[in-house]
């Protein structure tokens, strides 16, 4: 196996876990009345790690009653896979 494909497919894998992390972290946070990360920041980790967040948008029940990020985190996640594929097509 091509030594840039296993790292392209574990910066996708790893960053969609940090997505995840971070949402169960912010809902933590959030039925503990403490600091919350800020939405620019959970917005910032859905670009890059969407599947993750998406999955724990949903897992977490986490920000599901704004529409903004119901559209937006299902959205970056097929972007993200749209990227990985493309990444693999054109490594292998």
């Amino acid at each position: 196996m091509n030594v840039l494909l296993i790292v392209v497919i574990a910066v996708f894998v790893l960053l969609s876990l940090m997505g995840f992390i971070v949402m169960g972290i912010d809902k933590s946070k959030a039925k503990e009345g403490k600091w919350r990360i800020p939405e620019k920041v959970l917005f910032l980790f859905a670009f890059f790690g969407g599947v993750g967040s998406t999955l724990g948008m949903y897992v977490f029940r986490h920000k599901t009653k704004h529409w903004y990020f119901v559209v937006f985190f299902p959205l970056f996640a097929l972007i993200d896979i749209a990227a990985l594929a493309a990444a693999i097509y054109f490594i292998v």
